[in-house]
């Protein structure tokens, strides 16, 4: 091959991966999706910043949860001992609630055609989810930032490594980003925002307080005790309390069962089944809003 020839090879090549139509070399798509989603979650965030009262929620309705249950019913319940085993339940209830912010966003994008205005642009539909449960990640990330130090104030440590205190958030932050995607789902369901905000919470209550969150599973009667040993919740609380290596007060029965034993296992697996179930309906239930 002579010099000229090896000279225009490369820009024969670059010619052959560029549009026709435009001459500009298309962007890989993962690239597109990653960089979609992160213009969403960064206007996601921008909104945050100037209504600084959705920050404030995130962060004061879990400090308020913290000095109730310490303070008031940790008392009866095994006073410091009790507020070790409570924080774990506090940080995944927390993120748990927290879901409800992705459901009245996209309620309120839905309801105010935002949704509409970027179903006319050049962009990926799993960047307008993608972004929005990744600045809801970012916010939760902040309110265990909160409790974290809220903890710390009314006696509650860490005790475990600091590698497994990572894997404890991690495992936290996995189960957050898959209840954002319920919530996703919840507020493309929903017809407006006011049936968003009701939906979004309606049945995390019963799921939260069925739960080793604040108690012992073992004292629920029958079926409330088999539902609380298989709860997802039940199992992200009892993998953080084990990450953090904190224990349960005396009174409390030793939980047991393959959910008990296994507990970041399964807490792990819980959130990946609900990924798996909850990321294609939301796509699904996207296409049909914004067709």
């Amino acid at each position: 091959m002579s010099t000229v020839e090896l000279a225009q090879a490369p820009s024969e090549t670059a010619a052959a991966h560029e549009d026709p139509a435009t001459g500009v070399r298309p962007i890989p798509a993962p690239v597109r999706v990653f960089r979609d989603s992160a213009i969403v979650a960064y206007r996601n965030l921008l909104t945050i910043l100037r209504v600084p009262t959705l920050l404030v929620t995130a962060t004061v309705q879990p400090l308020m949860f913290v000095f109730l249950f310490a303070y008031i019913f940790g008392a009866s319940l095994g006073g410091g001992q009790y507020r070790e085993f409570l924080l774990a339940g506090i940080f995944t209830q927390t993120v748990a609630f927290n879901a409800a912010f992705t459901t009245v966003g996209l309620a309120n994008d839905l309801q105010k055609g935002i949704i509409d205005r970027m179903r006319t642009l050049p962009m990926s539909r799993l960047a307008v989810l993608m972004g929005r449960t990744l600045s809801d990640l970012v916010v939760n990330i902040l309110s265990l930032a909160v409790m974290v130090a809220c903890g710390y104030l009314v006696g509650w440590r860490i005790n475990g490594g600091f590698l497994s205190a990572v894997a404890a958030f991690a495992v936290i932050l996995l189960f957050a980003f898959a209840m954002s995607w319920v919530g996703a789902l919840t507020g493309l369901l929903s017809p407006n925002v006011e049936v968003a905000q009701s939906a979004g919470l309606i049945w995390m209550f019963p799921l939260t307080f069925i739960s080793s969150a604040f108690i012992s599973a073992e004292t629920l009667p029958g079926p409330l005790r088999t539902i609380a040993q298989w709860n997802p919740i039940t199992a992200v609380s009892a993998a953080g309390r084990k990450l953090f290596d904190n224990g349960s007060p005396p009174s409390f029965k030793v939980p047991h069962g393959w959910p008990a034993d296994h507990c970041v296992e399964y807490s792990i697996i819980c959130s990946l089944v609900i990924l798996v179930i909850a990321m294609p309906l939301a796509l699904i239930q996207y296409r049909k809003v914004s067709s």
